[in-house]
């Protein structure tokens, strides 16, 4: 994990609940100009002093530390300005900005963790206190690649150092890829193997041989995702959207599906085709998890 995810956050006061040591959860709820971190941004601080996440580069995390335990101490919620604005005068924002971070101590541990269990079978949920919605919470983006070679050992490495959940299949008799970092076979060019998808779910292919894409491909169509993509030049796209219209999959199937993908044109090189296909990945996982759409389901960790 390079950084704390916000499942990462919850589970950190939850074990800190079980163990006896009482914890706050703060939330970034407003912003006023600029700032570093997004509105639902959240830190994690346990009464021992131990904590997880931030709000700045280190120039507020300190006065946070001091407030969360304070809050834990008088037993209530609060909402406390930082930065522009603030009534902490000797701290300020480097970006000129102020954020309201709302502080929740006690956060009733069964809340927790039937909210860290949804996020594990896969279902949204939403973090509200006293009825006001404090963020959303979605799954973390999962990836499944198919393909040969390097380009699919480089992808599936790179994403899973990110921290992706990954689900990486390469033909049996791959010898650059199957078996490495956990890439599993796929024994036939005619079926899948058994997935599960969801609207959180990237697929990616990565095959420059045709034959294992003409029917692989139109099977990964049909399943939910937000994301559907295959390596290519704009010829072969061209030839692969004719494939799948001979193949008659849906229209609105084959509108999915994009060609030339990644953020890097006309990468060379199998770490810089990585890199690129991941920062795409992570862009549109970040504006899909954004969608209203996924304010669900409810949870109230009311402090106790």
């Amino acid at each position: 994990m390079i950084a704390p995810t916000p499942a990462a956050i919850l589970q950190f006061l939850l074990d800190g609940a079980r163990a006896g040591t009482a914890g706050t959860l703060i939330t970034l709820t407003g912003i006023t100009g600029a700032s570093s971190r997004g509105i639902g941004t959240q830190m994690a601080v346990l009464e021992d002093g131990r904590h997880l996440g931030s709000f700045s580069g280190g120039c507020i995390e300190g006065a946070v530390i001091a407030e969360a335990q304070d809050a834990l101490a008088a037993g209530r919620a609060r909402t406390v300005r930082f930065g522009s604005g603030s009534p902490y005068i000797d701290i300020r924002l480097p970006c000129g900005g102020g954020i309201d971070l709302t502080f929740c101590p006690r956060p009733d541990p069964g809340t927790l963790a039937d909210m860290l269990d949804r996020l594990a079978r896969r279902e949204p949920a939403q973090l509200r206190i006293d009825g006001d919605v404090i963020r959303d919470y979605v799954p973390p983006l999962r990836l499944i690649a198919l393909g040969h070679g390097e380009d699919l050992v480089a992808l599936t490495r790179l994403a899973r150092a990110f921290g992706i959940d990954v689900l990486a299949f390469a033909p049996s008799g791959d010898i650059h890829a199957h078996g490495a970092d956990g890439i599993a076979p796929l024994a036939t060019p005619t079926s899948l193997p058994a997935l599960t998808s969801d609207p959180w779910t990237a697929f990616v292919f990565l095959f420059h041989d045709a034959d294992w894409e003409e029917a692989l491909l139109p099977q990964a169509l049909a399943l939910p995702g937000f994301y559907h993509g295959a390596v290519g030049s704009a010829r072969t796209h061209r030839a692969r959207i004719t494939s799948l219209r001979s193949a008659n999959v849906p229209a609105e199937r084959i509108e999915r599906l994009r060609g030339s993908i990644g953020l890097i044109p006309a990468t060379r090189d199998p770490a810089t085709l990585a890199l690129s296909i991941l920062g795409e990945l992570v862009q549109d996982y970040q504006a899909c998890a954004a969608a209203p759409q996924w304010n669900l389901a409810v949870n109230t960790p009311e402090s106790r």
